[in-house]
């Protein structure tokens, strides 16, 4: 009986790292899956190495096509997309 109450401790210790930490690390990968997925032409992206431009397509292999400039476009990873500063409106 004793050596159970030896273990109390570090459970409670797992548990609140998995509640302070762990969890909420999980809910914020879900949600820039989600942004990422949904993004679509025409949205104002910032990618994770701080470029700012349009998307100009979406191409089916995890990756998009970004105008910076008129004329400069470039090809980038899906996932490195920081954050989607306008959206679009769906098409009809």
């Amino acid at each position: 009986m004793e050596a159970i109450g030896q273990f109390i401790p570090l459970i409670l210790i797992f548990a609140i790292m998995y509640f302070l930490l762990i969890r909420p690390q999980q809910k914020k990968v879900k949600e820039h899956a989600a942004m990422v997925e949904a993004v679509r032409r025409g949205d104002q992206v910032v990618t994770q190495g701080g470029l700012i431009g349009k998307v100009s397509k979406v191409k089916e292999d995890n990756e998009i096509e970004v105008e910076l400039a008129e004329g400069v476009k470039v090809r980038v990873v899906k996932s490195t997309i920081a954050s989607v500063l306008s959206k679009t409106e769906p098409a009809k």
